[in-house]
């Protein structure tokens, strides 16, 4: 008959024999080898890359959309520019008419002026004439009164 009291190596070979059977039961339940398991992950994956596939067709519809703005942006920019620049030149031509305009209307002033200086010698001249005219008379005169 066996002795009902366990000694030392029989209890180890009982706590051997319980680990063991631990281990298959573990090995039997273990999760890699589960094809449900496997097929989760699988379609666990497949929805991450999909994701992923989302999150980067997001982010380059930002980066278009971004850069048509960006775009929009330089065309409303050369718009102005062109603009400012045909502005600049409307200014710069319309002063130069006025310039011009100003420069006849002082050649014109000057002219006149000229003209009346002109005039105001020849009207000097005549007067000149005039009275040298007289003068001559009256000494013609006076030379006349003395020869007779």
């Amino acid at each position: 008959m066996e002795n009902l009291e366990p000694n030392f190596a029989n209890r180890q070979n009982t706590a051997a024999k319980a680990k063991q059977s631990l281990l298959k039961r573990a090995k039997k339940n273990d999760v890699a080898n589960d094809p449900a398991l496997a097929e989760r992950r699988a379609a666990q994956r497949a929805a991450s890359e999909a994701r992923g596939a989302l999150v980067s067709e997001r982010k380059a519809a930002k980066m278009a959309a971004r850069k048509l703005k960006a775009d929009e942006r330089a065309a409303e920019e050369a718009l102005k520019v062109e603009a400012k620049a045909a502005e600049k030149a409307r200014v710069v031509e319309e002063s130069a008419a006025v310039e011009s305009a100003r420069v006849a209307a002082e050649e014109a002033e000057q002219a006149r002026l000229e003209a009346e200086v002109e005039e105001e010698a020849r009207r000097e001249v005549e007067l000149e004439a005039v009275r040298k005219a007289a003068r001559d008379a009256k000494y013609a005169a006076r030379k006349a009164r003395k020869r007779r």
